[in-house]
């Protein structure tokens, strides 16, 4: 197919899900934009789609027969995303996070697109041994280096990102892969116990959806290489996220693959003009007040 003018042509896998959707969103308002999604809907939802963005169903590791012209940009977001679930659901891992980057490098050699690859913040953490903790954490640094050797071997322009704790709309928020900020308001609201897997002090940033997604689309436009963390400074412990929701709190037993610790890496995308602006404290204010009125 050719392109449609001279609108710029943008592919986002996992278009459907949390940060795609935000992305997706961000990317259609600039009409010299064309913007698809490809999702597989694991973890996607049709609730999350954005009017004037191309939806279409299948797994990236057919992206060839998929997707049928030769995009400017791909941000592959599309991939299988939680730590300790990832022990149970291996095959996925490798379904979704082998087999399905490789499919998109080779799309990539093919069309000459950019690519835009969202990497784990799970590789910095532990002093670099957060690498291996997980099966999740491990198949998304060794993508990262797969990257870097195509871009190396076969001349392919990437950017890879990272972020740190995402929150905000359209977040999960029930089931085996919520996440923690929409988790901790979920039972807020219906009175339960917060739930904190020990021992509590594992420290995280969390990062606004608002900030990740204005450092995504400078990171496309502008960014090349690895290393474009995109993290709030802020740090807390999960105990004090806890806290700072004020309900009550019931500690969980200790759970494989939990790093303690992950250094920030933004010095790259704070180097494009990039701040993180919202704060988690701030934002768990809002929504205690919203409560009350």
């Amino acid at each position: 197919m050719k392109k449609h003018g001279s609108k710029k042509q943008i592919l986002v896998t996992g278009g459907a899900g949390f940060i795609g959707s935000n992305l997706c969103e961000q990317l259609v308002k600039d009409d010299c934009n064309q913007v698809w999604s490809l999702d597989n809907y694991s973890t996607g939802s049709v609730e999350n789609h954005v009017t004037g963005v191309a939806y279409i169903q299948g797994e990236t590791a057919n992206i060839a027969d998929l997707i049928n012209f030769n995009p400017d940009y791909i941000y592959h977001l599309g991939e299988y995303s939680r730590v300790e679930q990832s022990f149970d659901d291996i095959e996925k891992v490798w379904s979704y996070n082998k087999n399905g980057i490789f499919a998109v490098l080779q799309f990539c050699r093919k069309t000459g697109a950019k690519l835009i690859y969202s990497g784990s913040s799970t590789k910095f953490g532990d002093g670099g041994l957060g690498r291996n903790q997980s099966p999740y954490a491990w198949t998304k640094a060794s993508n990262t280096e797969l990257i870097e050797n195509y871009g190396k071997w076969f001349n392919i322009p990437y950017a890879i990102v990272y972020f740190y704790n995402v929150y905000g709309k359209r977040e999960i928020s029930t089931g085996k892969y919520a996440t923690l900020i929409a988790l901790f308001k979920e039972k807020l609201r219906k009175g339960e116990l917060l739930t904190v897997v020990s021992p509590g002090t594992q420290k995280r940033n969390f990062t606004h959806i608002d900030d990740i997604i204005n450092g995504l689309v400078l990171v496309g436009e502008n960014g090349y290489g690895d290393d474009f963390g995109i993290g709030s400074p802020e740090c807390y412990t999960i105990l004090e996220i806890a806290q700072m929701f004020g309900g009550e709190i019931k500690m969980l037993p200790e759970r494989k693959g939990n790093r303690m610790m992950a250094d920030t890496v933004t010095a790259k995308t704070e180097a494009l003009g990039w701040r993180a602006e919202k704060s988690i404290k701030e934002y768990i204010k809002n929504f205690r007040d919203s409560l009350i009125n």
